[in-house]
């Protein structure tokens, strides 16, 4: 299938992280169903003002917030983040990067505030505990009809957060809950208007649905 002539930039923040993955996943979307889009990796302003939408991918989330503020990128993604024409979408460090309030070493990070929950870093512990979790998405994620693909989705979460509070009820949709072997519910997946936050790795997962629902219903918005 040739591929059409682009109309829309999905850039990938690529200071730290788990970068080259997201573009990889959207780079396998573009290609299988043909969307007019493509992806860059975000280093500069120059490259950030080129974008549409903004991936700030899982990693450590104090390197990035620090690298952003050291190359002079900080208030640019501050200034995109908040405009509502832009699809912004945080995995794990980049959910806790965008978040207003952050309830464990927050010291540590300086983040973009622009989404309207608290989160608790490292939620679930150490690396050594990172696990798997087979997720159903369907009561929020719409299906692509041109693929066949169904059933769970294999969610990766690696020294993980969790959304500790959503502060404005009336701005935030919460997505998605996992339940806990002691019973509770914890938030990791959420939605404010152009922005998504999640706190696992879909980039990771040998499955781009997610990546495919978000360049959908954010991006190209069919």
């Amino acid at each position: 299938m040739p591929r059409p002539k682009a109309t829309k930039v999905v850039g990938v923040l690529a200071l730290q992280g788990a970068f080259k993955e997201h573009a990889e996943l959207v780079e396998t979307c573009v290609h299988e169903h043909g969307y007019p889009i493509t992806v860059c990796e975000v280093k500069t302003r120059e490259e950030l003002e080129r974008c549409d939408a903004l991936i700030i991918p899982g990693g450590e989330s104090t390197a990035i917030s620090l690298i952003a503020q050291r190359c002079g990128l900080f208030e640019h993604l501050q200034k995109f983040v908040q405009d509502p024409a832009k699809a912004v979408w945080g995995t794990c460090a980049g959910l806790i990067f965008l978040a207003r309030e952050i309830t464990s070493d927050e010291k540590l990070i300086r983040p973009l505030g622009v989404l309207h929950v608290a989160v608790q870093r490292n939620a679930f512990g150490r690396q050594s505990h990172s696990f798997v979790a087979q997720c159903n998405f369907s009561s929020f994620m719409t299906p692509n009809k041109h693929t066949s693909k169904t059933g769970p989705f294999s969610t990766v979460f690696i020294r993980a957060p969790v959304i500790d509070r959503v502060l404005d009820p009336e701005k935030v949709q919460v997505l998605y809950e996992i339940d806990t072997p002691a019973g509770d519910n914890l938030v990791v997946a959420v939605r404010q208007s152009n922005i998504l936050g999640t706190s696992f790795h879909p980039e990771l997962a040998d499955d781009h649905r997610f990546h495919d629902w978000f360049l959908r219903d954010f991006v190209i918005k069919e």
